[in-house]
């Protein structure tokens, strides 16, 4: 035993790969193999052909569904950068203690579950809840209806996803050097043409973070436009669930998970070519 050891020490290059072994083992059986049995699955069930690829090409429900889920990743893409944006920059610029305050605020909502922020949006939005009662109180005879419309799903992706925007790009900020802007400050630049010319452009990374993070995760939503959205405008997700619930359609519900992977992973690899894997979490 003893001699075994001391002939690991005398090679260390293999330490960094018997460390990796157990993750790589846990992958493999619970990620790899999974995957590789659903890419078998789109393209022999129900029989072997490309057939359910072809479906998804030329079918108008499967082009519907996917642009209504890439035109939904990107409104709350959008939204969560307005709302974080300036959230990330007043808690960059507060005291220590009011940074820490909102900070906290902020991350309270990773400690509770998608599925209980979810049922109390339906709570919020519902015929019976307190929004439609306020606009009633204010006059309003006809309420519009929240519930189960593309509003109320995209308001809820936002509260949930809008924390991951916040959080890079107030690491970003944290990491500006004050002598920057103040050398710029010197040099004349003011007010909107101090924020354009160098505060944005060196918040620029944390930006991208923010957006390539949240539409990724967007796009792979299940449970909150299923139980918020409009069923006239579902998502991906939700679709492949409804395939193999309702129809036990496997093939066509592997078809479409594949396809969706392998466009996050080219957004992925547009964005690991341009600044880099390694930076998207700070």
């Amino acid at each position: 035993m003893g001699a075994t050891i001391s002939r690991l020490g005398e090679r260390p290059n293999l330490w960094p790969w018997l460390l990796l072994a157990p993750l790589t083992a846990y992958l493999a059986i619970f990620f790899l193999v999974p995957l590789a049995d659903v890419a078998v699955m789109s393209f022999t069930e129900p029989r072997l052909s490309l057939a359910n690829y072809q479906k998804i090409v030329t079918g108008t429900l499967y082009q519907r569904v996917f642009l209504n889920t890439f035109l939904t990743a990107g409104l709350v893409t959008l939204v969560c950068l307005c709302v974080g944006y300036p959230l990330a920059y007043l808690m960059n610029n507060s005291k220590p203690r009011t940074a820490m305050l909102i900070l906290l605020l902020v991350t309270m909502s990773f400690w509770t579950s998608f599925l209980v922020r979810t049922y109390a949006w339906m709570v919020l939005l519902g015929n019976n809840g307190p929004i439609v009662a306020l606009l009633s109180a204010l006059g309003l005879t006809n309420p519009p209806q929240l519930l189960f419309t593309r509003f109320s799903s995209t308001l809820a992706m936002v509260h949930i996803l809008a924390p991951y925007m916040i959080m890079n790009i107030y690491s970003v900020m944290r990491k500006i050097d004050p002598v920057l802007i103040r050398s710029a400050e010197s040099l004349g630049a003011r007010g909107f043409s101090l924020f354009r010319h160098v505060y944005l452009p060196l918040t620029a990374p944390g930006i991208a973070n923010g957006c390539v993070l949240v539409f990724v995760l967007c796009l792979g939503f299940y449970v909150t436009p299923v139980l918020l959205g409009s069923p006239r405008e579902q998502m991906i997700a939700g679709l492949i669930g409804h395939q193999i619930e309702e129809f036990l359609a496997f093939g066509m519900g592997s078809a479409m998970a594949m396809v969706l992977l392998a466009i996050t992973l080219a957004i992925l690899a547009v964005y690991h070519r341009r600044f880099g894997l390694d930076k998207l979490w700070g």
